[in-house]
């Protein structure tokens, strides 16, 4: 019997995939959608208010993410973990999991803050021009404090998606985001009375609407009904050492392997501010724009590692081959999508972020415009690689996926990103071009990973 007719069988037909994987799927894309729009009303906000204020905050904003998201593969370990446990039935490890994941990431926000507070010194270190290394510093050293609430977010949401429950991610999410522009509207500018405050007020925007959702989710986590059972917050402090463990030997490698490909676009911004001012400001419209595609693949990543590992838990390796057929198929489409609307319409949406009266508007869409071309190349390779990192997180693989990415985004592609940026003398998109070949080499050998690892052996063979 085949794979195909046995998933019919199991009930585990195309159609019932595609349902599942979008019911599920599509509350963590919006999430992931709104999350990223934070961060965007930041950029358009601050791409209004000045270019050199728009260039140190997107400095900062990826310093920030780099801190953030090697947390936040601690929160990724508690994805499948729940996941599994939810597809057992078993509710006691699924409190255990999430517990002990949030312990982790408060212990890691404590010791990462101290490393943010002196970026101005690295920054200056890395060759980027003193007056953007201090407007850099005012804006992460009141952004640092957001890492709490956005630490302990990223744990509740990966508990609510384990039990496929993910509507209130997005709502909160939806909430905050609407929060953070009323608020950066009013504090960037002066506006409501306030005061300006520049690149101040959108760090202080960004820390509030992320406290709002992270009490919003806790909040519905702890009263509604359907989680009470789960008692999260019940004698939170009472320590579960074997699944504080577990969590910490699955979300470090997480962690590393987010970090490797979050290193590689941070190493590209350090490189564009080589190239000036303007070369980094446009770099980070054509990141912003990008970052918000990339949130569609990412967000089915998620639900990817939710469905394989509830079937992985089961036992059932036909619903595992079938989910991960059916969320890949997904990804890709909606990539060439996205790749499509970067190809036709460049220019409109990089005016998106620019002010015309701006005196750098013109070089500015000039400068982006090729970045975005290059970035329509690789939307199909981004998509397919994080949808395979997802896969082997649903079923607990992450320290072979881990060597894949480092060795993909720093030997690999750094490499070719220098090479082609200066070496070749092609600039900006020689540098994005090597973000492409990174990005495609771990695609091919993630995807090698889970068919040799899970489904050839797994599956197949049935």
């Amino acid at each position: 019997m085949d794979v195909s007719t046995r998933g019919v069988r199991d009930g585990q037909s195309w159609g019932a995939q595609i349902w599942a994987t979008l019911a599920l799927g599509l509350p963590l894309v919006g999430t992931q959608i709104a999350q990223i729009a934070i961060a965007t009303t930041d950029v358009v906000m601050l791409g209004w208010y000045g270019t050199a204020e728009l260039a140190a905050t997107v400095l900062a904003s990826q310093a920030f993410f780099m801190v953030f998201i090697f947390g936040s593969g601690f929160a990724g370990a508690i994805l499948p973990l729940a996941a599994q446990a939810e597809g057992r039935n078993d509710p006691t490890h699924v409190r255990r999991s999430v517990r002990m994941g949030m312990w982790i990431l408060l212990l890691y926000a404590v010791m990462a803050m101290p490393f943010l507070w002196y970026l101005e010194p690295a920054l200056i270190w890395l060759g980027q021009k003193p007056e953007l290394a201090a407007l850099a510093s005012d804006y992460i050293r009141i952004a640092q404090w957001g890492m709490f609430p956005a630490l302990m977010m990223m744990a509740l949401r990966s508990f609510f998606a384990a039990r496929s429950r993910a509507a209130i991610v997005l709502w909160s999410a939806l909430f905050g985001t609407v929060v953070n522009g009323i608020l950066n509207y009013g504090l960037i500018f002066g506006n409501f009375g306030w005061a300006e405050m520049g690149v101040r007020g959108a760090a202080v925007a960004s820390v509030f609407s992320s406290t709002v959702i992270f009490l919003i989710m806790a909040g519905w986590a702890y009263w509604h009904p359907r989680h009470q059972d789960y008692r999260l917050f019940q004698r939170f402090w009472r320590p579960e050492w074997p699944a504080f463990f577990e969590v910490f030997r699955l979300g470090l490698p997480i962690g590393f392997t987010i970090l490797a490909e979050v290193g590689l676009f941070m190493a590209a911004s350090v490189m564009m501010g080589w190239l000036g001012t303007v070369e980094l400001a446009a770099h980070g419209i054509a990141i912003q724009l990008a970052s918000i595609s990339f949130m569609i693949p990412l967000g089915l990543s998620h639900a990817a590692t939710v469905r394989v590992g509830q079937a992985y838990g089961r036992g059932d390796m036909a619903g595992l081959a079938r989910a991960s057929h059916t969320v890949m198929a997904l990804a890709i489409v909606i990539s060439v999508a996205s790749a499509a609307l970067f190809w036709l319409l460049p220019e409109a949406l990089v005016s998106l972020f620019i002010d015309e009266a701006n005196a750098d508007a013109a070089q500015l869409l000039a400068v982006a415009v090729p970045l975005i071309l290059v970035a329509a190349a690789f939307q199909i390779v981004d998509a397919i690689q994080v949808i395979a990192a997802g896969l082997l997180r649903g079923i607990k693989d992450t320290r072979i996926p881990m060597l894949i990415a480092v060795i993909s985004y720093w030997p690999i592609g750094l490499s070719a990103a220098y090479g082609l940026g200066f070496g070749l003398g092609f600039g900006g998109p020689g540098i994005w071009a090597g973000l492409a070949i990174g990005l495609g080499v771990a695609a091919v050998l993630l995807n090698l990973r889970f068919v040799k690892r899970h489904l050839f052996l797994d599956v197949v063979k049935v």
